[in-house]
C-alpha cells in the first residue's frame, strides 16, 4: 500500500498519439490535511474513495489506499467536498515496462499538463519518453489536492 511515484511537467502533447486509452477525472477532496487527504473520484464509469498519507520527504513515496465505491456514492460524496473539483483527462502511454499516466488538467488548472509514473522502488530505472519535461516531484504545488486549492491558473509564472 506504499505509492511510489515521479512526476514531471510534459512539454508537448505528442503523447496523445502514443496514448492507448484516455478517461475523463472529476474529483474532489473531503480533507487536504497536509498528514492525510481524502480523494473522491469519478473516473469513466467508476467511482473511488482514496486516502493517502503524508509524502516522504523527497516526495518519492506514501501511504496510498483505495476503494471502489458507486457512482452514486462518488457523486453524493462530491457534494461534501472542499471547495475547488479537479476536472481533468488522464491519459496511458506505455512505456518501455512501465506505463506513464498523462494528466491534461482543465477548468481552472487549464494550461497544466502532468505526467506521472509507478515505480516499484525508489531508484527505478525507466525509460523517459521525449515528451518528459521538468521532473516536479516532491513539488507539493503540483498536488491534486494543492491544485484544488490554489489552481494553476491562478499562479504568476
Amino acid at each position: 500500500m506504499i505509492e511510489i511515484e515521479r512526476k514531471f511537467l510534459v512539454t508537448s502533447e505528442a503523447f496523445k498519439t502514443e496514448s492507448y486509452k484516455h478517461t475523463r477525472i472529476i474529483q474532489g477532496f473531503l480533507n487536504t490535511n497536509p498528514e492525510r487527504t481524502v480523494r473522491v473520484r469519478l473516473k469513466g464509469n467508476q467511482g473511488f474513495l482514496t486516502v493517502k498519507g503524508k509524502s516522504t520527504s523527497d516526495g518519492l513515496s506514501r501511504f496510498e489506499w483505495e476503494k471502489e465505491i458507486s457512482i452514486t456514492e462518488a457523486q453524493s460524496l462530491l457534494k461534501l467536498c472542499e471547495k475547488g473539483v479537479i476536472d481533468k483527462v488522464r491519459y496511458e502511454v506505455k512505456q518501455g515496462n512501465h506505463v506513464f499516466e498523462v494528466d491534461v488538467f482543465d477548468e481552472d488548472n487549464k494550461g497544466l499538463i502532468i505526467a506521472e509514473v509507478e515505480l516499484n522502488h525508489e531508484d527505478e530505472n525507466f525509460k523517459k519518453p521525449n515528451w518528459l519535461g521538468k521532473e516536479v516531484t516532491g513539488n507539493k504545488r503540483y498536488y491534486n489536492s494543492q491544485l484544488s486549492q490554489n489552481p494553476f491558473t491562478n499562479w504568476n509564472l
